[in-house]
């Protein structure tokens, strides 16, 4: 690793990223409070915005061009159990990958930064 390595390049580009995120949404569709989520979804389509979102966010050449994340999330009524139950999923996908340390934190991070639009869906779905 050089100083001057985004984590993008860390994470080993974009193919590597997307699978994390595949092995991610494997986890999510397979939890039974998660899943149900994501009945009437795209998968195709989100797993490609999500990996253009950490693409961007680690620095990479990709361009995130999805929905704000709050729309995007708005048929989920996010708690914070619900909320720290899908980091637990990122970061076992990380774990399955070999994301440890500073860049596990910062892929993480990239999420967590969302936490207030995440958890004001669930005001909106009452």
């Amino acid at each position: 690793m050089t100083a001057d390595e985004t984590l993008y390049e860390r994470l080993g580009g974009r193919e590597a990223i997307r699978a994390v995120v595949d092995d991610f949404y494997a986890r999510l569709l397979a939890d039974d409070e998660l899943g149900p989520f994501f009945a009437d979804t795209d998968m195709e389509s989100l797993k490609e915005h999500q990996t253009d979102y950490l693409c961007e966010a680690a620095g990479g050449p990709a361009e995130y061009t999805g929905p704000d994340i709050r729309t995007a999330h708005l048929h989920v009524p996010f708690t914070e159990a619900l909320l720290d139950r899908s980091i637990e999923h990122l970061l076992a996908s990380l774990d399955e990958f070999d994301v440890t340390g500073e860049d596990r934190e910062a892929v993480v991070g990239a999420i967590t930064t969302h936490a207030d639009d995440l958890l004001a869906t669930a005001d909106e779905n009452e």
